[in-house]
């Protein structure tokens, strides 16, 4: 990529888009397109296409997209649907209609099957039925795979598709209703912590196993596939390591300096047993992970209480 190219980091305030703008600028990149949601509502075809006539990027990063945990998922089917598909559509149509040179598309590690062989390799896509609380998500972003692809086959475009795996750090959600479960946790046991609760409840039974990488760790992943990949397909990033549920509890509890005791509610699902990336392609590129997850988790915790602390002296100012 070119030092001055005109770079449009789609999602830029989320905590995905943020982060590789952060590694982009660390590499000498200034030259950014960003809109705000209020800006730019991507699920509007004409805006959309009025935005890429008039800034004409070079390079698009997709990483705009409707988010949530299993339980956002589950209520808000139709939203994670249509609103998903109606974004990647228009935004990768649209760098194919302008010229753009390439094209990076993020997805989930929830696009392959529940039951798909562990750990999860990229040939697994589309050989068994999805998790249902995930599905409409899935479905949005396994079309965006396919789209990237068709246009590749068709006509040339350098669009490419990266799946990580569950993320954390900086501007990460966590309201507890629809944020992921390591932000959930992490709230949870700070809260229990400061006002002295016994225990804390974690949904599921804590069995299911997880993999987390801190999201600096995607964006130099995505950074180096800007740099070194142009394939159709797709790429998994993760750290290749995981983790059960209660042992992540534990670990979140033992960080925050809880003293309570964890009590798992088996009323909540717990979702897809196990989603360990096979992260051997990426790999044979050349890349791997570099931040463990017990100092990022410490990291991530401190960030998190000073915004609730800056929060608490606003709101008492």
């Amino acid at each position: 990529m070119e030092q001055n190219a005109k770079i449009y980091i789609a999602g830029h305030r989320g905590m995905v888009g943020s982060a590789i703008m952060r590694r982009l600028e660390k590499a000498g990149y200034h030259n950014f397109i960003t809109r705000t949601s209020r800006e730019l509502d991507l699920r509007d075809q004409a805006a959309v296409a009025s935005f890429f006539a008039a800034e004409k990027p070079d390079y698009v990063i997709l990483a705009a997209a409707k988010v949530g945990g299993i339980n956002a998922n589950n209520i808000y089917r139709a939203e994670f649907l249509y609103d998903n598909l109606m974004i990647q559509n228009n935004v990768i149509h649209q760098s194919h209609l302008q010229g753009v040179k390439k094209l990076l598309f993020l997805g989930s590690s929830c696009i392959y099957p529940k039951m798909a062989p562990q750990p999860l390799k990229e040939e697994a896509l589309l050989t068994g039925e999805l998790e249902s609380t995930n599905e409409p998500y899935a479905i949005a972003k396994i079309a965006g795979i396919k789209m990237c692809d068709a246009y590749r086959s068709q006509y040339g475009s350098h669009f490419i598709s990266a799946m990580p795996t569950n993320l954390y750090g900086p501007h990460d959600n966590y309201d507890l209703k629809n944020s992921h479960v390591l932000p959930a946790l992490i709230r949870k046991f700070h809260e229990a912590k400061i006002s002295g609760a016994p225990e804390v409840e974690v949904w599921g039974t804590g069995t299911p196993r997880r993999e987390f990488l801190h999201v600096d760790d995607l964006a130099d992943a995505c950074f180096y596939l800007l740099l070194n990949f142009d394939e159709p397909g797709l790429v998994n990033i993760g750290t290749g390591e995981d983790l059960s549920i209660r042992e992540l509890a534990e670990l979140v509890q033992h960080t925050v300096g809880y003293q309570g005791a964890i009590r798992f509610n088996t009323d909540y699902p717990d979702g897809t047993p196990r989603k360990l990336m096979d992260v051997s392609k990426l790999a044979a590129k050349g890349w791997r992970y570099s931040i463990g997850l017990k100092e990022g988790i410490r990291a991530v915790y401190e960030d998190f209480v000073q915004h609730e602390q800056k929060n608490m002296s606003s709101v008492s100012a």
